[in-house]
Formats: C-alpha cells, structure tokens, sequence
C-alpha cells in the first residue's frame, strides 16, 4: 500500500521520492508532504502513521506561522522555516500550491545540503504536489501503520 492521496499523483510516486531523498541525501532522517491545513499528504518509509500525522500537523502550524510573520512585518513570502533542536533539525518548505515538504535532519547534517536537494525534489515534481485541502483522514491508508 502507499499514502498517496494526491488525485494525478502515481501509486506511490511521492513515498518513492521521498524514500530516495532521505537515502541519498547525508544526514536526512525523514520527510513528510502534507496538505496546507497540516494533513498528510506522503511519508518516508522510517516514519509510522502516527509519526507521519503528528509531523505534519506541527509542520503546518510552523509555516503558517513562518508566512503570518513575513506578512505582519513586511518581509515578504516565506521560503523556509528551519527549527534547530539539540538533536537535530526540521526544515519546512513550500511544495506546491497547498502543499509544504518536511524533512527532519540529524544535528551534523548540512543545511545547505538539505535545502537544496529538497527545492529540488519539489522542482521535479510540482505538479504531483498540488494538494487538495481537507482531504479526509479516513482515505488516509499509508503503508505506516503500527
């Protein structure tokens, strides 16, 4: 089974890519592409269902922060939201219309590096990232359950 829930998207594509990038990419631990209003839209295969859904909802409530603020303040559209934790990082970015890609990152990792490779990801595959908000939970079947 996959967790893709994207209309257009092929079985499985985002899952893939996500599980390449996190295999490829140093330092990368785990990535989730969620809807704007914070539901999961994809997960990497290191995350179980209650992690991909728990991620995705404090990713969305972060960006949407990160976009409140540039609003407020004038400092325009947000490109990133990067949290530093002791034990590592997460990184927020915008994934399409709707969507945001989420990715936690271990304390060594190069930001840089991840940033990069994740505006990359999104380049490829814009038009998969289109996420529809309000999807409802229950069509929500990821191959993460425990």
């Amino acid at each position: 089974m996959n967790n893709d829930v994207l209309l257009g998207a092929p079985s499985g594509t985002l899952d893939w890519l996500l599980d390449n990038l996190i295999d490829r990419v140093s330092g990368a631990e785990s990535a989730v592409v969620l809807s704007a209003d914070g539901l999961p839209v994809a997960g990497s295969n290191r995350l179980t269902r209650e992690q991909i859904e728990h991620l995705a909802a404090i990713a969305s409530a972060l960006h949407s922060l990160g976009r409140g603020t540039g609003t407020h303040f004038g400092k325009g559209a947000l490109r990133q939201t990067v949290i530093e934790l002791d034990g590592g990082y997460l990184v927020v970015s915008e994934a399409g219309d709707g969507a945001c890609l989420a990715l936690l990152a271990a304390s060594d990792a190069d930001l840089g590096l991840i940033g990069y490779e994740m505006t990359v990801l999104v380049g490829q595959v814009h038009e998969h990232l289109a996420a529809t908000p309000r999807i409802p939970t229950s069509t929500f079947t990821g191959r993460h359950q425990q």
